[in-house]
Protein backbone atom coordinates (compact mmCIF):
# COMPACT_ATOMS: atom_id res chain seq x y z
CA UNK A 1 0.00 0.00 0.00
CA UNK A 2 2.73 2.31 0.85
CA UNK A 3 4.24 1.49 -2.91
CA UNK A 4 1.36 2.43 -4.21
CA UNK A 5 0.84 5.99 -2.66
CA UNK A 6 3.47 7.63 -4.93
CA UNK A 7 2.28 6.19 -8.15
CA UNK A 8 -0.79 6.87 -7.33
CA UNK A 9 0.16 10.52 -6.57
CA UNK A 10 1.81 10.70 -9.56
CA UNK A 11 -1.05 9.74 -11.43
CA UNK A 12 -3.20 12.16 -10.23
CA UNK A 13 -1.04 14.90 -10.85
CA UNK A 14 -0.52 13.95 -14.65
CA UNK A 15 -4.41 13.81 -14.80
CA UNK A 16 -4.42 17.31 -14.13
CA UNK A 17 -1.68 18.41 -16.63
CA UNK A 18 -4.62 19.05 -18.90
CA UNK A 19 -6.27 21.72 -16.95
CA UNK A 20 -3.00 24.26 -16.87
CA UNK A 21 -3.73 25.51 -20.28
CA UNK A 22 -0.15 25.31 -21.46
CA UNK A 23 0.28 26.00 -24.65
CA UNK A 24 3.09 25.51 -26.94
CA UNK A 25 4.76 28.76 -28.01
CA UNK A 26 5.14 27.37 -31.46
CA UNK A 27 2.21 25.51 -32.38
CA UNK A 28 1.81 25.06 -35.55
CA UNK A 29 5.24 25.45 -36.91
CA UNK A 30 5.56 28.10 -39.51
CA UNK A 31 2.25 28.16 -40.27
CA UNK A 32 1.50 29.17 -36.66
CA UNK A 33 0.65 32.91 -35.04
CA UNK A 34 4.66 32.90 -33.90
CA UNK A 35 5.78 31.63 -36.86
CA UNK A 36 3.93 33.89 -38.97
CA UNK A 37 5.44 36.80 -37.56
CA UNK A 38 8.74 35.26 -36.86
CA UNK A 39 8.50 34.72 -40.69
CA UNK A 40 8.09 37.67 -41.72
CA UNK A 41 10.35 40.28 -39.85
CA UNK A 42 13.54 41.63 -41.86
CA UNK A 43 16.30 42.99 -39.10
CA UNK A 44 17.65 46.16 -40.50
CA UNK A 45 21.54 46.24 -40.05
CA UNK A 46 22.73 47.23 -36.65
CA UNK A 47 26.10 49.24 -36.86
CA UNK A 48 29.46 47.59 -35.25
CA UNK A 49 30.85 44.48 -34.33
CA UNK A 50 28.10 43.51 -32.04
CA UNK A 51 25.54 44.84 -34.11
CA UNK A 52 26.94 42.68 -36.87
CA UNK A 53 26.79 39.69 -34.24
CA UNK A 54 23.09 40.31 -33.10
CA UNK A 55 22.25 40.61 -36.82
CA UNK A 56 23.63 37.17 -37.63
CA UNK A 57 22.14 35.43 -34.83
CA UNK A 58 18.30 37.36 -35.41
CA UNK A 59 18.57 36.33 -38.53
CA UNK A 60 19.29 32.67 -38.05
CA UNK A 61 16.77 32.29 -35.54
CA UNK A 62 14.10 34.25 -37.46
CA UNK A 63 14.87 32.17 -40.77
CA UNK A 64 13.78 29.37 -38.63
CA UNK A 65 10.70 29.80 -38.38
CA UNK A 66 10.12 31.30 -41.86
CA UNK A 67 6.21 31.01 -43.32
CA UNK A 68 8.22 31.32 -47.01
CA UNK A 69 6.24 34.34 -47.84
CA UNK A 70 9.91 36.35 -49.03
CA UNK A 71 7.88 39.16 -48.09
CA UNK A 72 8.40 41.25 -44.50
CA UNK A 73 5.51 42.61 -43.22
CA UNK A 74 7.65 43.59 -40.18
CA UNK A 75 11.36 45.84 -40.14
CA UNK A 76 13.16 45.10 -36.75
CA UNK A 77 14.86 48.34 -35.68
CA UNK A 78 18.03 47.77 -33.23
CA UNK A 79 20.42 49.84 -31.08
CA UNK A 80 23.23 48.28 -28.86
CA UNK A 81 24.53 49.54 -25.74
CA UNK A 82 27.67 47.28 -25.05
CA UNK A 83 29.66 48.30 -22.30
CA UNK A 84 32.96 46.75 -20.60
CA UNK A 85 33.51 47.80 -17.19
CA UNK A 86 36.58 46.94 -15.02
CA UNK A 87 36.00 46.09 -11.30
CA UNK A 88 37.52 43.70 -8.87
CA UNK A 89 40.69 45.50 -7.98
CA UNK A 90 43.54 43.49 -6.66
CA UNK A 91 46.18 44.71 -4.03
CA UNK A 92 48.64 46.17 -6.72
CA UNK A 93 45.53 48.26 -7.80
CA UNK A 94 45.15 46.12 -10.98
CA UNK A 95 41.62 44.99 -12.21
CA UNK A 96 41.32 41.22 -11.28
CA UNK A 97 37.85 41.34 -13.15
CA UNK A 98 35.10 42.80 -16.32
CA UNK A 99 31.94 42.80 -16.87
CA UNK A 100 30.62 43.11 -20.35
CA UNK A 101 27.09 44.38 -20.73
CA UNK A 102 24.90 43.77 -23.78
CA UNK A 103 21.67 46.02 -24.23
CA UNK A 104 19.10 46.34 -27.12
CA UNK A 105 16.56 48.54 -27.59
CA UNK A 106 14.48 46.98 -30.50
CA UNK A 107 11.31 48.45 -32.10
CA UNK A 108 9.24 46.17 -34.63
CA UNK A 109 8.09 48.43 -37.11
CA UNK A 110 5.40 47.28 -39.44
CA UNK A 111 6.44 48.13 -42.88
CA UNK A 112 3.16 48.43 -44.71
CA UNK A 113 2.18 51.79 -42.11
CA UNK A 114 5.46 52.54 -40.36
CA UNK A 115 3.79 52.36 -37.62
CA UNK A 116 5.94 50.70 -34.20
CA UNK A 117 4.01 47.55 -32.86
CA UNK A 118 6.32 47.25 -30.49
CA UNK A 119 9.18 48.89 -28.61
CA UNK A 120 11.06 46.58 -25.88
CA UNK A 121 14.33 46.06 -24.30
CA UNK A 122 16.49 43.06 -23.60
CA UNK A 123 19.88 42.75 -22.41
CA UNK A 124 22.28 40.76 -20.36
CA UNK A 125 25.90 40.52 -18.83
CA UNK A 126 28.76 38.06 -18.68
CA UNK A 127 31.46 38.28 -16.04
CA UNK A 128 35.13 37.91 -17.29
CA UNK A 129 38.24 36.94 -15.13
CA UNK A 130 41.58 39.61 -15.91
CA UNK A 131 44.40 36.96 -16.06
CA UNK A 132 48.55 38.02 -16.44
CA UNK A 133 47.67 37.35 -20.72
CA UNK A 134 46.87 40.18 -22.80
CA UNK A 135 45.68 37.76 -25.35
CA UNK A 136 43.62 35.83 -22.87
CA UNK A 137 41.84 38.67 -21.94
CA UNK A 138 41.27 39.83 -25.38
CA UNK A 139 39.61 36.60 -26.62
CA UNK A 140 37.53 35.73 -23.43
CA UNK A 141 36.11 39.41 -24.06
CA UNK A 142 34.92 38.22 -27.85
CA UNK A 143 33.86 35.28 -26.95
CA UNK A 144 31.43 36.77 -23.98
CA UNK A 145 30.41 39.49 -26.61
CA UNK A 146 29.38 36.21 -28.90
CA UNK A 147 27.71 34.63 -26.37
CA UNK A 148 25.85 37.97 -25.21
CA UNK A 149 24.81 38.74 -28.78
CA UNK A 150 23.13 34.70 -28.87
CA UNK A 151 21.44 35.66 -25.18
CA UNK A 152 20.14 38.80 -26.68
CA UNK A 153 18.41 37.68 -29.65
CA UNK A 154 16.98 34.93 -27.84
CA UNK A 155 15.28 36.97 -25.83
CA UNK A 156 14.57 39.43 -28.75
CA UNK A 157 13.09 36.45 -30.51
CA UNK A 158 10.73 35.05 -27.73
CA UNK A 159 9.24 38.43 -26.94
CA UNK A 160 8.41 38.75 -30.85
CA UNK A 161 7.15 34.99 -31.02
CA UNK A 162 5.20 36.04 -27.76
CA UNK A 163 3.58 39.23 -29.64
CA UNK A 164 2.64 36.87 -32.63
CA UNK A 165 1.04 34.32 -29.80
CA UNK A 166 -0.98 37.04 -28.38
CA UNK A 167 -2.59 38.83 -32.17
CA UNK A 168 -2.87 35.21 -33.11
CA UNK A 169 -5.66 34.50 -29.89
CA UNK A 170 -6.70 37.98 -30.34
CA UNK A 171 -7.53 36.91 -34.04
CA UNK A 172 -9.09 33.76 -33.17
CA UNK A 173 -6.20 31.46 -35.18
Amino acid sequence: MMRSAPLLSALVALSMLPACSLQPLYAGGPQGAAGQVLGSVDVAPIPGRAGWLVANELRDRLSAGEAGTGVARYRLDVRLDDELEGFGLLGDDTIGRERRTLRARYQLVDTATDTIVLDATAGSDVGIDVVSSEYAVIAAEQTALERLAGEVADRVVTRLALMGRAAGEAGGE
